[in-house]
């Protein structure tokens, strides 16, 4: 084991996060254990409670870090993209491609729990970018929209890509041809949209 001047504060942050990633490339977070990352560190369990509050807010940080990398892909196709609707296209298909890739990671997102705890402020702003972008490419394709109508929508959107989404990276369409997510989701949009 490590001595617990090896590493500093943020080193081992760092590193602990890390490894945690790693493991998620090829694994699911219910193979994953405060004692099974702490070894993989090669630091004692307490060493990580000391860091991060619990095993709790070390996966949190985990998932932090999958949205700050998700939403720096979202941003950089809104910076490319001229057209809000082909932009609101692109960043679905970006969610359902990001989900496809990071499987592992992306389904600790959704699968964590805060057991009854608040959820930090640091990890409400993530996600108030993250439904704010698509909030925001809404209200520019129906400016006289309200707040709460573009809010439903927004909503509306979100849960059919997610489920979309899902069903892609399980591969639960249940047909007897491959289907094609990015295709379903495009069908989604395009009705919805003629609609909005």
């Amino acid at each position: 084991m490590a001595r617990r001047n090896d590493h500093t504060r943020e080193e081992l942050t760092e590193l602990t996060l890390a490894a945690v990633k790693t493991f998620l490339s090829d694994k699911s977070h219910h193979e994953l254990s405060l004692r099974k990352i702490a070894n993989l560190v090669g630091y004692v369990p307490s060493t990580l409670v000391n860091i991060f509050g619990n095993y709790n807010l070390l996966l949190l940080h985990v998932i932090a870090e999958t949205l700050d990398e998700l939403s720096e892909q979202a941003q950089s196709i809104l910076a490319n993209e001229q057209q809000p609707k082909q932009a609101l296209y692109q960043l679905a298909y970006c969610y359902h491609d990001f989900a496809c890739d990071n499987r592992y990671r992306w389904q600790l997102i959704f699968d964590h729990n805060m057991n009854g705890e608040s959820l930090p402020e640091w990890q409400a702003l993530r996600i108030e970018k993250m439904t704010g972008m698509l909030e925001g490419l809404l209200k520019l394709l129906s400016p006289d929209r309200s707040c709460t109508e573009v809010v439903q929508a927004s909503r509306v959107l979100w849960a059919g890509v997610h489920g979309i989404t899902l069903l892609s990276v399980d591969d639960k369409f249940f047909a007897a041809e491959p289907i094609d997510g990015k295709k379903l989701i495009s069908n989604l949009l395009s009705h919805y949209l003629t609609d909005w």
